[in-house]
């Protein structure tokens, strides 16, 4: 499986991470995530093996070489082009490797007996069974070995696809239309946009576009992006949320922000041009949306002008990146 991976990953590693998402695919590891997101998770789980050019390297938990999230960043950094930020740690556990130890490819020492909570060796190992699997990647074995590991282990993928219909997102569009989103942070924010933002800035605003993780058209009312001329939705120049204001003609471009996302200069600029070549008859506001602000904070050099953020935790209020468009609407 070949992703789009971060520019100054070395190719001897690049190929790393194809091979071991090839690997996750065959033991029903679900990839339906961001290409950057699936990319951390290969990352991290290379990381933990110490694997820095082939399978050959991967330590298991045998040889109680346990490491904790902080020396996961360190090793990412030093080896894979990466340049995650050391307090970035928690990502680590909670998103990078979250999947993988469900899936009981990576194990936490404090599952193990007998391990001490201030053990200067507790952290994360690779399974020995998955290590075992991965050094007969592409050896004559391989077959035998990835049958041998699925009798082993209950494919993750089944289990969490259940998971996953029992924690969907419900969301409610202005009209009353019910959609249901996958889980996820993201999602989260995106119908905290719904059903909170437009409530409240859209002006009657009616959602055009929404997109999901597993269902990239979730919803789309071609009839309405068609009367105002809007250009053809392409993938790469997808905003999250796509809403129309009939009562201000007035088209809403919003970005989620989760781990990427917000609207800066260029893909402004990009989006802009598209909208005219296109011939759209509506003002556009480009927004970019929030969890929280200390999320808006790490962002906010980013952000274009002439855009607008608005942040979950506040809903009530707007920050105006000299958005004087927007605020001359509220007058």
């Amino acid at each position: 499986m070949k992703i789009k991976v971060q520019a100054k990953t070395p190719a001897k590693v690049r190929q790393l991470v194809f091979n071991l998402l090839d690997v996750f695919q065959k033991i029903g590891i679900p990839l339906d995530d961001t290409d950057r997101r699936v990319e951390r998770m290969a990352k991290a789980c290379l990381a933990v093996g110490k694997i820095k050019k082939s399978f050959a390297e991967a330590i298991s938990e045998e040889n109680d070489s346990f490491v904790r999230t902080r020396d996961i960043i360190t090793f990412a950094v030093q080896n894979y082009g990466e340049n995650i930020s050391p307090g970035s740690y928690d990502d680590i556990r909670r998103k990078d490797l979250r999947l993988l130890v469900e899936a009981g490819v990576v194990i936490n020492s404090s599952s193990k007996e007998n391990q001490a909570t201030n053990n200067p060796s507790r952290g994360y190992a690779l399974g020995k069974s998955f290590v075992e699997l991965l050094y007969s990647y592409g050896s004559q074995e391989w077959n035998l070995r990835l049958s041998a590991y699925l009798k082993e282990a209950q494919s993750l993928k089944e289990e969490l696809e259940h998971k996953r219909n029992l924690m969907i997102v419900p969301v409610t569009l202005p009209d009353g239309k019910q959609i249901s989103l996958s889980y996820g942070e993201h999602n989260d924010l995106q119908k905290a946009i719904i059903e909170k933002f437009l409530p409240l800035f859209g002006f009657g605003a009616e959602v055009l576009y929404v997109g999901d993780t597993k269902e990239k058209f979730l919803h789309m009312d071609e009839k309405v992006l068609k009367e105002i001329r809007f250009f053809v939705l392409e993938h790469d120049e997808l905003p999250d949320v796509v809403a129309y204001s009939h009562e201000k003609n007035l088209l809403y471009l919003i970005e989620a922000y989760h781990s990427t996302g917000e609207w800066n200069e260029i893909r402004v600029r990009k989006v802009k041009r598209k909208l005219k070549e296109s011939g759209c008859t509506a003002d556009v506001v480009f927004f970019t949306a929030f969890e929280t602000k200390n999320a808006f904070k790490q962002k906010a050099k980013d952000i274009a002008w002439e855009t607008e953020v608005w942040i979950a935790e506040s809903p009530e209020h707007l920050v105006h990146f000299n958005g004087y468009k927007f605020l001359d609407i509220h007058k």
